[in-house]
């Protein structure tokens, strides 16, 4: 069944305060999938800080990677892949639970009007799906949309939202902060109760309450200077969880997508795993292949190595990028199957059915998040989390490609099971929460602090914590983090708070995060390779890297470290 698109009902005249059964925030295909199960049994609010389907779930060209079958081998090679890739470090019990429920993931968005690529029908009529392999995968099992597979999912989710006359979408707002019984001085048990939320129209503070509160607020790789994901990836979920006494994991761990288009006016444009899956070749500008020095899989190697073999490449020929060519393979072929890269690839003057891409890496895909259990529930009563800005246990040290889509479906059925039994246990208690108070801040009259901070931390971050780290170089961040963050208090305090300010103040404490856990891990694992600690600590079992809020660290044990 199609949907039209039709403009949000309560964007243009939100009041102050809105108070919702459950409260979503984010807009990806986590967030859209969460709301549409909830429905039917709530009252749903859904805030985003740009327009609903503008984020990185938009983006994802591969697919998502599942099982579509009870074959035990198929499932068991699956797990498998999906363990080689997270380096030691992801969960068994997370892997087998969100591999398990692939078959149910992909049928649920079948149902919703995905379309998925088809291949010719069976003899007996039935549908067959194109599946596509990826780097890490030893099978083919990625279902995609021809090559923009994050728009088709989330298009059609979307318009579904819109549809639905128990979900209000609210857009175009940035979430400050949570809003707690702790924070609110109503002492123990603690209790998420809603969020301010800045209104980029107008300026003003909304107050949202509700029951129960989901972050589906996406990842932090604008932390960095290059990165393949929208403006919205800035960690905000992460951070706001976080200073409400929230744990986080593994936050060193920050993939960086080995190939995105090398060019002034791209913007990192993502160049997807799926070209090297169909037979793409990475080479040297005189022409020479180099991934099988690196790895027996070659181009097929995992992103974290295949990243790092680009890098070390650039670096030893003073190179500003390589090359991915597969115009070796029919012309058709290359415009049937990747028709959005060919198409965008033309206006940047390449033509990949003719010649190589140039390509270098940049940062994609956070691996660490907002520790949640396998219902998405946090540390904090009320509040659950899914999706990139979450720490499961699935991708480990590295995620394997096409993995993060299916992560966001399951975790959203799973959280809305979970939701759906509390809200039937719960009371209708919506209470009205204080508004956010102005009265003793000003106007910022220096507003150019911000954006040169902006800018700093972005370089820096790049340069000092990307690809490649050393000790000297993260704690060289480190000095500068604590030197930015001392400035950027100051503004919050005495200034009212703008969209640029409550990013950087998220970017700040995101960046914070990510140089402890790589100061805490002395060895080389999957996505975070230290010069000073370059192989594996065999005389340590694997172990997540957990930090505790110092307000939980007497009342919170932890998981796994």
């Amino acid at each position: 069944m199609a949907f039209s698109l039709s403009p949000p009902r309560k964007s243009q005249s939100m009041p102050t305060q809105a108070s919702s059964d459950v409260l979503i925030v984010g807009g990806g295909v986590a967030a859209l999938s969460l709301a549409l199960q909830l429905a039917d049994h709530a009252d749903v609010a859904i805030v985003t800080k740009a327009e609903l389907t503008e984020g990185a779930s938009l983006y994802a060209q591969g697919g998502i990677a599942a099982v579509m079958s009870n074959d035990a081998a198929e499932l068991t090679a699956h797990i498998d892949d999906t363990l080689v890739a997270g380096a030691g470090l992801c969960r068994r019990e997370t892997v087998e639970y969100v591999v398990r429920h692939g078959y149910e993931a992909i049928r649920w968005l079948i149902d919703q009007g995905v379309p998925f690529t088809q291949q010719d029908e069976s003899q007996q009529g039935a549908v067959n799906y194109h599946l596509t392999q990826e780097g890490g995968h030893s099978r083919r099992r990625v279902f995609h949309a021809a090559d923009a597979t994050g728009q088709a999912i989330e298009n059609n989710l979307a318009a579904r939202v819109r549809n639905h006359p128990r979900i209000q979408v609210h857009e175009n707002l940035i979430a400050i902060d949570l809003i707690t019984r702790h924070k609110l001085g109503f002492g123990d048990p603690d209790r998420c109760l809603g969020l301010h939320a800045f209104e980029k129209s107008t300026g003003a503070i909304r107050t949202f309450s509700a029951q129960e509160l989901t972050l589906a607020t996406g990842g932090a790789s604008k932390v960095y200077l290059y990165t393949s994901n929208p403006d919205t990836s800035t960690g905000d979920g992460i951070a706001m969880a976080w200073r409400a006494g929230c744990r986080v994991a593994n936050m060193e761990f920050m993939q960086f997508h080995p190939t995105c288009l090398y060019h002034p006016q791209a913007k990192s444009f993502l160049i997807s795993e799926a070209v090297r899956g169909e037979g793409g070749r990475l080479l040297l500008p005189d022409g020479q292949a180099f991934m099988h020095t690196y790895d027996d899989r070659g181009e097929l190697a995992a992103r974290d190595i295949v990243a790092r073999a680009i890098d070390y490449e650039m670096k030893r020929g003073g190179l500003d990028h390589v090359l991915l060519d597969i115009s070796h393979k029919p012309a058709d072929f290359i415009t049937t199957h990747f028709p959005n890269i060919y198409r965008r690839c033309l206006q940047f003057g390449y033509d990949m059915t003719r010649e190589p891409l140039p390509v270098v890496p940049a940062a994609h895909y956070t691996c660490g998040g907002i520790m949640t259990d396998l219902k998405g529930q946090t540390d904090l009563d009320g509040l659950h989390a899914i999706g990139e800005c979450t720490f499961t246990g699935l991708h480990g040290a590295n995620r394997l490609a096409s993995n993060s889509l299916l992560e966001c479906v399951v975790m959203a059925h799973s959280a809305a099971s979970d939701l759906k039994r509390r809200l039937q246990q719960r009371t209708a208690d919506r209470q009205s929460l204080p508004s956010w108070d102005e009265s003793r801040v000003t106007d910022a009259d220096e507003r150019i602090v911000v954006s040169h901070n902006w800018a700093e931390l972005r370089q820096f971050m790049w340069d000092y914590i990307g690809i490649v780290r050393t000790t000297k170089r993260l704690q060289r961040a480190q000095h500068r983090i604590d030197l930015l963050k001392e400035e950027i208090r100051e503004y919050y305090s005495n200034f009212k708070v703008n969209a640029d300010l409550i990013e950087l103040r998220n970017l700040v404490l995101v960046a914070e995060l990510i140089v402890r856990s790589a100061l805490a891990r002395r060895e080389s694992r999957g996505l975070h390779f230290t010069r000073d600690y370059p192989t594996l600590d065999s005389d340590t079992p694997p172990h997540d890297t957990v930090l505790i809020p110092s307000d939980l660290a007497n009342s919170v044990a932890r998981v796994n470290a």
